[in-house]
């Protein structure tokens, strides 16, 4: 069994021979997650001693898992977009995904269907799209499709090499010649006008703006240079890896441990041992102190701000992004008409952000996303079932007074029928194992308001402007994940952990220097 997959307190094994010591403490990375996994790989393959601490049993963090009566759950991230980050992190230690993980490409990457019974099957494959843009909206808008695929390839490589993966150490980094060209590409308009201006059809402009409501703003609102997320998704390319979300987790813990990781489950941090400026020991719960050289915080922002023992001074409050309602449903039976991820909108879809931002209370006419792994991996459900997952945007605890756990089954059975009303006939009879997450349960995992998506990408909280991954006060210690630069969704939380490594190797090579 791979060291990453065994449920014990310490894992790892003898570095590689030839891999240097460096003679101090090792880092500390806090949180074995997917921020936490691709900083260690990245400080591995620069030679650090690095000790993962993981108050779970597993790998993981926020791409968490659950064994369900036979069905094989990720409770996290359903999308993987992206994998040469994630291959990037295993070439650090001489690895590559390839040999890690099996990657299934998936076409469609998503099926939308709307409340006209139209559907529209969204191909990152360019010619595929465009018949698929010109069957259902004619010629004009296909033509509209190809300029906007050539705008977004273009935006990305823009953002990707000057603000996503990229560290800022204040507003005026963001000065060189890619941000003109970013606000000549009109990256600082607004998301939906942007899309507009390629696409009069109004479903295909939901399907290349809605995941803006991922990083807590609406499309009217919302950043045009936001648009590389769905770059992300709709060229790039969607992919799953066989044995689900989960492995991913396992498979970076098992690149990290043969590196030489020694990886420390079921172990939560309690505190920060200090001197002056700098962390010196991690404390456990186990009663253990970890001595340090430098540490790597990857929990949820203010859980960092209350170990490192001070909350940094902002003239105006964090704004945290909406949550979500999700449903576990193990059934007897498939629906022909879902696809691996299928996007079900509702009717109105600008009421949809005002009551999740605006009014802070569930949608009225939901727009949900249903994911179906089974389709692509049968061996996450026992023989003859299949697995969904279904996500509800929902208000995050600050924005709304929803009694959760109070209101959280009639809101699943109310999610149920609007389902059963769009196709999924049978689905509430069919059911043979469930779990329901609301943002109550989201909030006892420890994540602020309640929320799996942290802090919103405003403009307030976006590039140099989003919380650094330095902590002013302390020389020796970083911040990884979500709720750092540069941000919400997996790939973004991958290089999260990069730049984290990179700040650290960069401040032990000044101390080299002195």
């Amino acid at each position: 069994m791979n060291p990453a997959q065994t449920p014990q307190r310490t894992t790892g094994r003898p570095r590689p021979p030839g891999r240097p010591r460096t003679g101090r403490d090792p880092v500390v990375v806090v949180g074995a997650g997917l921020s936490g996994l691709s900083c260690a790989l990245h400080l591995l393959g620069a030679g650090r001693e690095v000790v993962v601490v993981e108050r779970q049993e597993h790998p993981g963090g926020r791409a968490g898992r659950l064994d369900m009566d036979g069905f094989r759950v990720d409770t996290g991230p359903t999308v993987l977009t992206m994998p040469e980050i994630l291959d990037e992190a295993f070439a650090a230690v001489g690895e590559s995904l390839r040999d890690r993980l099996d990657l299934l490409p998936l076409a469609p990457a998503y099926r939308a269907s709307f409340a006209d019974g139209s559907v529209i099957d969204v191909h990152t494959d360019r010619r595929r799209m465009t018949a698929e843009v010109a069957r259902v909206a004619g010629i004009r808008e296909a033509v509209g499709y190809l300029r906007l695929r050539e705008w977004l390839t273009r935006l990305y490589e823009v953002e990707m090499r000057s603000f996503i993966d990229a560290r800022f150490d204040s507003p005026l980094d963001l000065l060189g010649p890619d941000l003109a060209r970013l606000a000549a590409m009109g990256g600082f308009g607004r998301l939906a006008p942007a899309v507009g201006r390629h696409l009069g059809d109004e479903r295909l402009r939901r399907i290349f703006s809605f995941q803006s409501l991922y990083a807590g703003v609406a499309p009217e609102r919302a950043l045009a240079a936001y648009a590389v997320i769905a770059y992300m998704d709709t060229i790039a390319g969607v992919y799953f890896p066989r044995g689900g979300m989960r492995a991913i987790a396992d498979a970076l813990a098992g690149a990290a441990a043969k590196a030489g990781a020694r990886l420390r489950y079921g172990c939560g941090v309690t505190r920060l041992e200090r001197s002056g400026d700098r962390v010196t020991a991690v404390l456990t719960d186990q009663g253990e102190r970890i001595a340090c050289d430098q540490v790597v915080l990857t929990v949820d922002l203010p859980a960092a701000h209350r170990l490192l023992g001070h909350r940094p001074r902002r003239p105006v409050p964090h704004r945290f992004s909406p949550s979500a309602v999700v449903l576990h449903l193990g059934t007897d039976r498939t629906w022909d008409h879902l696809a691996h991820h299928t996007i079900s909108f509702g009717e109105q879809w600008e009421r949809t952000f005002t009551e999740i931002i605006d009014q802070g209370r569930p949608m009225s006419d939901p727009s949900l996303l249903v994911t179906q792994p089974t389709l692509t991996d049968p061996s996450l459900a026992p023989d003859g079932h299949h697995l969904l997952y279904v996500l509800a945007p929902a208000p995050n605890l600050a924005a709304g007074d929803t009694d959760w756990d109070r209101e959280g089954p009639r809101y699943r059975d109310a999610v149920v029928r609007t389902l059963e009303e769009r196709g999924l006939t049978g689905l509430d009879a069919s059911v043979r194992a469930e779990r329901l997450v609301t943002p109550a349960d989201w909030a006892r995992q420890g994540l602020a308001r309640g929320t799996p998506f942290s802090l919103a990408h405003t403009f307030a909280q976006t590039g140099p402007f989003r919380p650094r991954n330095t902590v002013p006060g302390t020389a020796n210690a970083v911040l990884a994940g979500c709720g750092t630069t540069p941000g919400v969704g997996l790939p973004t939380v991958l290089l999260s952990g990069k730049l984290a490594a990179a700040r650290l190797l960069a401040a032990s090579k000044r101390r080299g220097r002195r």
